[in-house]
């Protein structure tokens, strides 16, 4: 665990920090995502106290808003343009604890022109903490 409240570890091998991904993501951060390519979305952060409920758990505010991010990017990744979430279903199995990596994966399980469906996991070590799937609406350029 980290020493002081608001320190970070370094993150994950192979993850970087995450860079101009809006206020709310940029208040509720630090993100940090995987550099190498590949098929499956991976985003990850470190639980502060900022980030629990009075119990020192991970709050599922904060879970959620995280899952949501995740499939959000999965979506730009697969679609090459933005989606904005039109529904959310979110399970949770576990919990996360300030001082842990909270690390979370996600893929596009169906493109279409308009719409994608996605599906993640958060989990801390080898428990899925959080699973989800949502359905995103693609969003065109306003001509």
């Amino acid at each position: 665990m980290a020493d002081s409240a608001e320190e970070i570890p370094p993150p994950p091998p192979g993850f970087v920090r995450s860079e101009g991904r809006g206020a709310y993501s940029g208040h509720n951060g630090p993100y940090f995502h995987r550099a190498e390519p590949g098929e499956t979305t991976e985003q990850a952060f470190f639980a502060l106290p900022r980030h629990a409920n009075g119990l020192g758990l991970v709050h599922g505010g904060m879970l959620t808003s995280f899952l949501d991010g995740l499939m959000g990017a999965a979506v730009f990744r697969a679609a090459r343009r933005p989606g904005v979430t039109i529904h959310l279903s979110v399970d949770f199995l576990h919990m996360g604890r300030v001082g842990e990596w909270v690390m979370g994966e996600s893929r596009v399980t169906r493109l279409t022109q308009d719409v994608a469906f996605v599906e993640g996991r958060v989990y801390v070590g080898a428990r899925d903490v959080v699973r989800g799937s949502g359905v995103f609406k693609l969003m065109h350029k306003r001509r």
